[in-house]
Order: C-alpha cells, then structure tokens, then sequence
C-alpha cells in the first residue's frame, strides 16, 4: 500500500510543489540526487571515477509537451556529452524519451536521439534510451530502432516486470542490441505486468541469464542481493567473465554494496541523477523500496 501511495503521489503536482518549495525537499533528495546544476553532476562524477566507478548520468525530466522544452533537454545532453569528452570522463548518458520529445510526436523525439547518437558516436561515449511507463514502451522501441545507432553508442534499458519483455528481448537479441535490465518503478495494471514480487524477481534471473549467455555487453540493473548472487553465480559457472558484463546501481542507494561488488572484482556503474525535475524519480526510488523512507526520516531527526 505505502508504494502504491509514493507512485501515486510522485505524479500530483500538490505534493510536487510542497516538497521541491522548500530546503528541506532538497535536503531529503539529495541522498539520490547528485545535485540540480551539471556542476554537481560533473563533481560526483569525478568522486565516483576517483573510486575506480563508472557512471551513466541522467538530466532528470520526463513528460515533455512542449516542443521548445524538447529541444532544451536535447541540447543540455548534447553539451553534456561534449563536457565528459572534454574532461575525460568514463560516464554514458541515460535519456528518457518523454524528455525528448515523445509525447509530442515521435519523429521529434527520433530526430532529438539521432543527433544525440551522432554527437556520442564522435566523442566514442555511449546513450542508453531509459524504459518509462507501459503506455510509452513501444513508442520507445520504434524510435530506438528508427534511429539504429551502432551497437557501441546506443542502447536501452527493459523492464523485468513486464509481460512483454521476455518477447522484447528476443528480438533485440538477434540484432545484438546492449540492455539494461531493471525491475521497473512505475505502478502499472496486472494485465501487462507481474503483481507480485517474487514473479518480477524470477523473470528477472531468467532474463539475465539470456542476457548473459548471448555474448552481447549487457547491465544488470538491481540492489537485490540476492538476484547479485545469482547473477555472480551463472556468470562463473557459465565461465562468463566480469568484464563482459556490468552491474548497474542508483547513486546513493547500498553504496557499501557497490564497494563490494567493486573490490570483488565486478564491473560496477552508478546512475547518476541530477537537475531541478527531481521529484517523480526520488519518489519512484522511496517507492521501490519503502525502507528508504524510514531511512531518510531517521537520519533527519539525527541531525
């Protein structure tokens, strides 16, 4: 119930203008969120590379329906892209369709992505199309394969809680797309995703091991240690070594689990979210795991 009422609230604008009106909105967000300007992405970055990380970051913002914001965003990532070539850091890019244009028309949406492939592919960097709400999965795929970027510049991201994906992967298989496998964080109806938990999980550890075996670079995307062990278990049995996979995992979220799974030897990636649209996602993340929000008003109280 208590993440059925974050996803609720983390699209209501009431709520929205509460939390991101006031310091302590931000104080409370800045455990998932690198900061709102590109400094302060750029300054975690550059943490997380001196920890021998590397990183995937997102200019936060979704559910554009204005053709000039469209523009902006793609703009602000194609400076991003020439800001890590420039400073020489190991990041990729994480965009989000609806940002780009999506819900507006999708040859905006393409035409933003195609100049954002052009721009990753001269700087040898790498963007990856994130997985939104159901009612954008399709859309999301058309233009991905509208654009058909290189293998080694573009990817995108597919979510383990929907029915679909497992046909979704095939088919992307075949052309040697590179995924990245989430759970999903949007509250979605049971006729096109799995209600419950233990479900997600095991199409999650079937999935991954498809992805795995293909011999395509592909990102496990998951904090469950559980899903880690298992993944970590199919690779060395399957003789799969650490450098032809990754894990991926949020910043600020089980970063002693990331240490660890850097120290044992794993490819580790941290996503990197930062700007001022901060509020659907750091909602999203309460919601896939409600401890988070005990957490925080612990550590609130203490200080």
């Amino acid at each position: 119930m208590l993440r059925s009422l974050l996803l609720y609230l983390s699209e209501r604008e009431s709520p929205k203008k509460l939390l991101t009106r006031f310091a302590l909105g931000r104080r409370l967000a800045s455990r998932f969120i690198a900061g709102e300007e590109p400094e302060d992405a750029l300054r975690a970055i550059h943490r997380l590379q001196a920890e021998s990380f590397s990183v995937t970051l997102d200019c936060l913002g979704e559910s554009v329906h204005d053709a000039a914001q469209a523009a902006a965003a793609c703009e602000a990532y194609l400076q991003l892209l020439d800001r890590l070539g420039a400073e020489g850091l190991n990041s990729h890019l994480s965009v989000k369709l609806s940002q780009l244009g999506l819900a507006i028309d999708e040859a905006l949406a393409r035409r933003h992505l195609t100049l954002l492939a052009e721009r990753a592919a001269r700087h040898r960097n790498f963007v990856r199309v994130d997985m939104e709400g159901s009612a954008f999965t399709e859309a999301s795929l058309r233009v991905f394969r509208a654009v058909d970027a290189p293998r080694d510049v573009m990817g995108i991201a597919l979510q383990a809680y929907l029915h679909r994906t497992e046909a979704d992967v095939g088919e992307l298989l075949k052309c040697g797309v590179r995924i990245r496998l989430v759970k999903g964080a949007y509250q979605e109806p049971p006729d096109v995703s799995f209600p419950r938990k233990r479900d997600v999980d095991r199409n999650f550890q079937n999935l991954t091991e498809k992805l795995l075996a293909s011999g395509v670079y592909h990102a496990i995307a998951t904090h469950d240690e559980r899903i880690i062990d298992a993944t970590q278990r199919f690779a060395r049995v399957q003789s799969i070594a650490p450098e032809r996979f990754e894990f991926q995992l949020l910043y600020g979220i089980r970063r002693q689990l990331q240490r660890e799974l850097l120290k044992q030897g794993w490819r580790v990636r941290i996503y990197v979210p930062y700007g001022r649209e901060w509020y659907p996602y750091f909602m999203r993340r309460l919601a896939e795991r409600p401890a988070n929000l005990f957490f925080l008003m612990r550590n609130l109280f203490r200080t």
